[in-house]
């Protein structure tokens, strides 16, 4: 059985999986744009996505296929981290919640983070990235808590911020630093890199494939929702994580191939990822 099938041929979008992406800042307002592409093409059945006011229609006019939520900004052009009250009701309505891409404050994200771990069922799976992780120290023991819903997807400096270290010392040895990180926060997590390293439980993978031309803006932002929507899909955490980078480097891969190793956009990776999740 190929390891992603497809749906029950009777599954409604509802059971298809339903992910809540939030994330998105008024510098970079449509970085949650990608995340959210990226979850429709990995076969998320329903997406919303939670960010700024300001950016809130522009987005959804953008992406009519997703459903979104208005919320209130603070001064720094960041979500404030009071609107986590707005998603109260809705919550536990999800598979999957993805906080974090495009957010750009560590001091933002970290008011944001806290009171959505208070809020959010321990049933439903959190995916962190971006300014979330760099917010993740300051919530160790409430993220170990959660440790078997919650997924880590950081690049070297984003671990090193997790684990208060220095960067060089991440770059050094990043399979080293992920076991570190696996025994502070458990779950399923990775270091992304040219050799991109996961841990989760007794597993440890690397996935060396994809390119340089991945490392481009708005990349990361693709891969929160590959993983994001392969969750919400049901996926345990370390399948969900797994299939996701090899996705996200295959894309990358195959884009290389026909466009050239540098000069493709993020934007382009999503129209990759369904013949790659069912070839035929």
């Amino acid at each position: 059985m190929h390891p992603l099938p497809l749906p029950d041929a009777h599954a409604d979008k509802n059971q298809r999986g339903k992910l809540l992406i939030v994330g998105g800042s008024r510098r970079v307002p449509g970085g949650i744009g990608l995340t959210a592409h990226a979850a429709l093409c990995a076969g998320a059945g329903k997406v919303t996505l939670a960010t700024i006011a300001a950016a809130a229609v522009p987005l959804g006019v953008a992406f009519p296929e997703c459903a979104v939520v208005a919320l209130d900004e603070a001064p720094t052009g960041e979500i404030a981290a009071s609107a986590a009250a707005a998603l109260d009701a809705e919550l536990s309505s999800y598979d999957a919640v993805i906080v974090g891409p495009a957010m750009t404050d560590a001091g933002a994200a970290d008011g944001l983070l806290a009171e959505l771990l208070r809020r959010l069922p321990a049933c439903v799976t959190l995916v962190l990235d971006a300014a979330a992780l760099h917010a993740a120290a300051n919530h160790g023991e409430a993220l170990k808590q959660r440790a078997d819903q919650t997924i880590y997807t950081p690049h070297a400096g984003e671990l090193a911020a997790m684990l208060t270290m220095d960067r060089r010392a991440i770059d050094a040895d990043p399979s080293a630093a992920l076991e570190t990180a696996a025994a502070r926060y458990g779950g399923a997590l990775m270091v992304k890199g040219a050799t991109s390293y996961i841990a989760a439980g007794t597993v440890r993978l690397a996935y060396g494939g994809g390119g340089v031309g991945l490392a481009t803006g708005g990349s990361g932002d693709v891969l929160a929702g590959l993983i994001g929507a392969l969750a919400a899909r049901g996926l345990a955490l370390l399948e969900a994580l797994a299939w996701g980078t090899w996705l996200h480097g295959e894309a990358g891969r195959r884009l290389a191939e026909t466009v050239g190793p540098i000069g493709y956009l993020a934007r382009e990776l999503p129209a990759q990822i369904p013949r790659l999740m069912h070839p035929a």
